[in-house]
């Protein structure tokens, strides 16, 4: 490993996170808490994620927010039934046509909350884990951090008891790699793809937020050159499991992710993707094309409305 790496991951990795909730409650000294929820189309899921966080709120969450991403299932409904705050993404920014993709919920989550610190959770999310959000949290309210990841061990196959280190395939044959390419220093990060991850508000509002898939990376790459190895922080969440994607959806997230480290390397980026899907005994070419723009700094865009 890249000695810089190295050193980071012995002094900023928490592999058995041990704060109580009371210990964190104390230790917010005034600052709030936002918990966001990106969603689209998990009803089925969303509102278990929304419970697991529920009793947390009043005391160490000062918000729960799910933010709907144009579902056309009952998401809106179970996350509101659970206790969240459902806000579609066209009531904030209003002024801005949605684009699709996560990376533009995420970013318009910010002017939908209020937290100091913003911890964000995948909605697919399985057999969601209730110290998710405390274990997150402890480094942002005890250490002088502004981005902690969350890492785990990804099952392959939900419906299968196979759990084991099959999940997280991006990140094994593209993100990792390019990592250690492009920042070796960043290289002792376990999950630099992981939906669940906790930043302080003053640093998501301060940088770009890439579009669809990247946004993971983009944040991750930008706290590092905002504020070094030592503003980042990794803690063990244990097993994360929720719904495998496809080859070919796969594939359109790798090329998002490429995109974004390439541009923040000064360099172009893909648009498209063609791939190819049998149909009828013939292979017939099928081209997925993506926004590649980032959304400005959520701060810019609060002062002009």
């Amino acid at each position: 490993m890249n000695p810089a790496a190295a050193a980071w991951f012995a002094a900023r990795t928490w592999q058995n996170p041990q704060w109580t909730v009371q210990e964190l409650v104390a230790a917010k000294a005034g600052r709030t808490v936002s918990v966001v929820l990106p969603a689209l189309d998990e009803e089925q899921t969303v509102g278990d994620v929304v419970r697991t966080v529920r009793p947390l709120l009043g005391t160490l969450v000062d918000e729960i927010v799910v933010m709907d991403s144009g579902s056309t299932d009952r998401t809106a409904a179970v996350a509101a039934g659970a206790g969240a705050r459902v806000v579609r993404r066209e009531d904030v920014v209003p002024d801005l046509e949605p684009l699709p993709g996560k990376g533009e919920v995420l970013w318009r989550s910010l002017a939908a909350t209020s937290g100091d610190l913003v911890v964000f959770l995948d909605a697919d999310l399985v057999e969601p884990d209730p110290a998710f959000v405390p274990a997150l949290l402890g480094p942002l309210l005890t250490e002088d951090v502004h981005l902690v990841k969350g890492f785990y061990r990804r099952p392959l196959r939900l419906e299968t008891e196979d759990y084991g280190t099959g999940g997280g395939r991006v990140t094994e044959l593209l993100a990792r790699p390019l990592l250690n390419a492009v920042r070796p220093e960043l290289s002792g990060l376990v999950q630099p793809l992981g939906g669940e991850y906790a930043a302080t508000r003053e640093f998501l509002e301060s940088v770009p937020f890439a579009a669809g898939y990247a946004v993971e990376i983009a944040l991750l790459l930008d706290a590092h050159s905002m504020h070094g190895l030592d503003g980042i922080a990794q803690v063990n969440l244990g097993v994360r499991k929720h719904r495998n994607r496809n080859l070919l959806q796969l594939g359109v997230m790798a090329s998002q992710i490429l995109g974004a480290v390439l541009r923040r390397c000064d360099l172009e980026g893909p648009t498209e993707l063609t791939q190819f899907v049998q149909v009828g005994g013939e292979w017939i070419p099928d081209t997925a094309r993506f926004a590649v723009a980032d959304r400005p700094a959520m701060r810019s865009v609060v002062r002009r409305s």
